[in-house]
């Protein structure tokens, strides 16, 4: 758990780097909103086409080799980000290229982690492990946003992509070697990456089982939500420096990159622990599930409001940090909910949700940038925030399940031997 925790904390820290760079990398290469919402859109592009695959492949081969294998790749790739923007004739090109490989190769990442979570992972211990491993999301976003903005003052936004990358690569290379005996009492509860993916089921879902589980209003569901809950997500994390900076320049940046961040992960790891508590108490597991996705996307859209007012710096880090903090629940909801439904293939089938949500990532980050240049005002693009995740909040509340649906599609229609004899 703590090795997958960490991979995820510097999945994020890669990921995070050009938002956080994107304000001084436009003022240094002359890009206006629209350019800069290309560059960080660019990135979800990329991310959409490696979902499925890597859930698939996660499903058949083990999601320990398809995460080190990736890491040891975006991590390069964000190392390298700088000499690509001074080396390229046009910059908007060549980091707009990066963003995208950089979403192709981190794509695989979720797929994996939910493809072993469904294996090895029981129905009531899935919350507290998909919040613990989530949470190194919001670690990796507060880590860089707080060393990161001090880099970026101090030595340039250069070195901010030159730490986050080595660190990532420095964290794949171990983790590929098998830890001795030795190593693995004094080591204690940490959960090997190779002991997670081996032994792993393998998905038996032909294509027309596909069509069949894709037809059910409880799949549908999980896809809707979570393409709401992405969209919304990375949309507040491409472009929250830049509100910030736009309207409190004075503001420090380790301030509100820092604090938003430092409430996500006590409250993504109380989410988990509630649900699996609730769980555990004898409560139905899918209105569990109704309930963590009710404060993600229902509660914190009152906060997110609150902002297209008027308000101080402070009330403004408060009502953030709040919208960031509730947002944490749907690790407890409608992410876990893929491995309640169908855990035969949770890694193929989260890697559609993924495409999902990352597709629609790529509208809402660059149509906020054109709604930001057409309107003059953040506001709208809160408003537009608050509806699409009341839709799909509505969606999760009316449709979803926790049954499992992938049984009928895998199991034979031949009678067995046992139903023959009796």
């Amino acid at each position: 758990m703590v090795v997958l925790l960490l991979g995820t904390c510097l999945l994020y820290c890669a990921r995070v780097a050009m938002p956080i760079c994107a304000v001084s990398m436009a003022e240094q290469f002359s890009w206006s909103k629209r350019e800069s919402g290309m560059v960080l859109g660019s990135f979800f592009w990329g991310y959409c086409f490696t979902q499925v695959f890597g859930g698939y492949v996660s499903d058949r081969v083990g999601g320990e080799k398809v995460l080190l294998l990736s890491a040891a790749a975006w991590g390069s790739m964000t190392a390298f980000t700088p000499l690509l923007a001074h080396f390229c004739s046009q910059p908007i090109l060549s980091m707009t290229l990066a963003r995208f490989l950089m979403g192709l190769l981190q794509g695989v990442h979720y797929p994996s982690l939910a493809s072993l979570c469904s294996q090895k992972v029981v129905e009531s211990e899935r919350g507290f492990l998909m919040s613990t491993v989530g949470s190194g999301s919001y670690l990796g976003t507060l880590v860089i946003g707080g060393a990161g903005s001090l880099m970026l003052d101090v030595y340039g936004w250069e070195s901010v992509f030159y730490v986050s990358g080595l660190l990532s690569v420095l964290w794949s290379v171990p983790s590929c070697v098998p830890m001795s005996p030795c190593s693995s009492v004094c080591a204690g509860p940490i959960i090997t990456l190779e002991s997670l993916g081996s032994g792993g089921a393998q998905s038996k879902l032909s294509k027309r089982h596909w069509l069949r589980l894709l037809k059910q209003p409880a799949v549908c569901a999980v896809i809707v939500t979570h393409l709401c809950t992405a969209s919304t997500f990375f949309t507040l994390l491409s472009w929250l420096p830049t509100f910030f900076k736009d309207t409190y320049p004075d503001a420090k940046g380790w301030v509100f990159n820092v604090i938003p961040w430092l409430v996500a992960i006590p409250s993504s790891l109380f989410s988990g622990c509630l649900s699996d508590h609730l769980i555990t108490q004898g409560f139905d597991t899918a209105s569990v599930r109704k309930l963590m996705q009710f404060f993600s996307m229902g509660v914190s859209s009152v906060f997110t409001l609150l902002l297209c007012g008027n308000t101080t710096f402070p009330w403004t880090v408060a009502f953030v940090s709040a919208t960031m903090g509730l947002t944490t629940f749907s690790h407890s909801g409608v992410s876990v909910n893929v491995q309640d439904l169908a855990p035969s293939c949770a890694g193929a089938l989260f890697g559609v949700m993924n495409t999902c949500g990352a597709f629609s990532g790529v509208l809402m980050v660059y149509f906020s940038g054109y709604l930001i240049e057409a309107t003059g005002s953040w506001a709208s693009v809160f408003a537009l925030i608050t509806t699409v995740n009341l839709l799909g909040l509505c969606t999760f509340l009316g449709f979803a399940e926790a049954r499992r649906v992938d049984i009928d599609s895998i199991r034979p229609t031949h009678p067995s031997l046992r139903e023959l004899s009796e």
